[in-house]
């Protein structure tokens, strides 16, 4: 059995395979996946899994070098992007301690939700959490550990 905190196959599989500045799209339950699109789908009932745990499970697994959220997310969902900026913040502590990289810091960026939906295309993976509440969506990109 694996060693270690996710224990999604695909999804732990889709993180493996992923290189410096590739994407790994979280959304909620009623973002539009493209049928093309390689996708993880954890949902199972309203809720659950809720967008954070995804997020924080998917965290665990990928060095994180940037993010990007829809700009609405900021005035439609605000306590939900302040949860976010909180656990990121405790990633990058993680992160900086664990890699011996001081001073590591994850770059937040925003962008309007349409073109969030066209960067969305271009993800390693999309892995759809149960989460409905508006605008639960980020790109996590991956980073470097050296």
């Amino acid at each position: 059995m694996k060693k270690g905190t996710l224990l999604n196959a695909p999804l732990s599989a889709a993180i493996a395979s992923m290189g410096h500045t590739d994407g790994l799209l979280i959304c909620d339950a009623g973002y539009p996946i493209p049928p093309e699109a390689a996708r993880i789908d954890l949902a199972l009932t309203q809720g659950v899994p809720s967008f954070l745990q995804v997020l924080d499970a998917a965290c665990k697994e990928l060095f994180v070098e940037r993010i990007l959220l829809a700009e609405e997310i900021e005035t439609v969902n605000p306590a939900l992007h302040q949860q976010i900026l909180t656990s990121l913040k405790a990633v990058e502590v993680q992160q900086a301690r664990d890699y011996a990289k001081p001073g590591h810091s994850i770059t937040i960026e925003y962008t309007p939700h349409e073109t969030f939906k066209q960067e969305g295309k271009r993800a390693k993976a999309t892995v759809r959490s149960g989460e409905c509440t508006p605008y639960a969506n980020i790109i996590l990109y991956a980073g470097v550990t050296f």
